[in-house]
């Protein structure tokens, strides 16, 4: 049985979205599995953004990196990812009626957006009779892995809290309730370890993206409605299949002359991004006649692959995802006073504390339920969750 991982960790140093724990949480986890669960160094992948002789977590080295992770996978191999920083939710830019979700994201350090669609896809390459374990110490986690049965989760939050403290409430929702103005909310309080500590929200907020677009680029026309065509003009090839995926169906209807004057009446593909988006399509074409290559060629079933929100395949089930916190809260990244120790993210730090108590041996289920009442007594509001098939909850965490 082999035992393989990819940690990554994003601080994000120098820019608006700063964060000071995440790397410190990837270091602890590599040496919690080499001393605790028995993985080799050198089948742990590490990529932080605080050390230049580590590969930098950029999009196109963290897929890289869970693509050769899962490609050099076989049956009976134990899979494990640890990612730390922040999480983001992209809505819909497409303009049809019906493309009303939200692509939940992590943000690589060069924010080259990965969707949960992205993740997914690597997800269901897994072998058969190999488990994956996906811990996301970030916001908007709870759907990294698509439409995975929710264990602990929101539906637990109002009547079974008193069933947790003792390990024994199981929650099941079809979907993940979707807030958007929850997101940008504090989701912690401070008493305790959090009173003492400077806290930091591991979530994103889609101006702060922008902003940090227009900086990146120079072009100070982007808005919370083009950042999917601006993530492929910046990223091209090394864009996710996610975008491409957009971009390709944009594309095509601009080529088609359906999107002529389709901002005109605000309807259909073009029509919310409007005139600008055709604006800008043309000028790139003109300059460069293999601009959108890259997306062109790759293969889309339709529109709807395009749309924003996860297309509710039946949850692989290989894969078990424990999240940070619920979709109406936050992740906390903690910077504690000079006496204290280094910065950590919250969800990271309880699931070590945890794992020293029990020397590793902790289900998944009683890892959770461990882990939301440790930052409940720490001062921390945020909910950790549980989404994986009935035969992973009471199997051993990690292996």
């Amino acid at each position: 049985m082999g035992k393989k991982a990819v940690l990554i960790g994003c601080n994000y140093t120098g820019t608006k979205a700063e964060l000071k724990g995440c790397s410190n949480d990837v270091k602890k986890m590599q040496r919690c599995l080499i001393d605790r669960y028995g993985f080799s160094e050198g089948d742990i992948k590490i990529l932080i953004d605080t050390d230049d002789s580590y590969t930098q977590p950029t999009g196109r080295n963290i897929r890289n990196a869970l693509a050769l992770l899962i490609k050099s996978a076989e049956t009976g191999d134990v899979l494990f990812v640890h990612y730390s920083g922040h999480g983001t939710r992209l809505p819909a830019e497409t303009g049809e009626e019906d493309d009303t979700g939200y692509d939940e994201c992590i943000v690589p350090c060069d924010m080259n957006l990965i969707t949960d669609d992205d993740i997914r896809e690597l997800v269901d390459k897994v072998p058969k009779g190999c488990r994956i374990t996906f811990v996301s110490d970030s916001c908007h986690s709870g759907g990294l892995i698509d439409d995975a049965k929710e264990q602990i989760g929101e539906s637990c939050k109002d009547d079974c809290e008193d069933k947790e403290e003792n390990g024994s409430g199981l929650g099941f929702v079809g979907t993940i309730i979707q807030k958007t103005g929850d997101a940008l909310q504090s989701a912690f309080s401070h008493d305790n370890i959090a009173e003492d500590s400077t806290l930091t929200n591991r979530s994103l907020p889609l101006d702060t993206l922008v902003d940090i677009l227009k900086q990146k680029t120079g072009n100070h026309n982007i808005n919370v409605g083009n950042v999917r065509p601006t993530l492929f003009d910046v990223f091209g090839e090394d864009s996710t299949p996610k975008i491409k995926k957009f971009m390709k169906v944009l594309m095509d209807t601009f080529k088609g002359g359906s999107g002529a004057g389709a901002g005109a009446d605000g309807g259909g593909f073009l029509g919310k991004i409007g005139v600008l988006a055709q604006d800008f399509l043309k000028e790139k074409f003109e300059n460069n006649a293999d601009y959108g290559k890259p997306a062109m060629e790759t293969e889309v079933g339709g529109k709807q692959d395009a749309y924003a929100g996860s297309k509710k395949n039946k949850l692989p089930e290989n894969g078990i995802l424990i999240s940070g916190c619920q979709s109406d809260q936050t992740s906390a990244d903690a910077t504690p006073s000079a006496d204290r120790a280094e910065p950590f993210g919250a969800l990271s730090h309880a699931i070590q504390m945890i794992i020293q108590e029990t020397d590793g041996k902790v289900s998944n289920r009683e890892l959770v339920v461990k882990a939301r009442n440790s930052l409940k007594k720490q001062g921390f509001k945020q909910r950790p969750g549980l989404y994986c098939d009935d035969k992973h909850v009471d199997s051993p965490f990690i292996c």
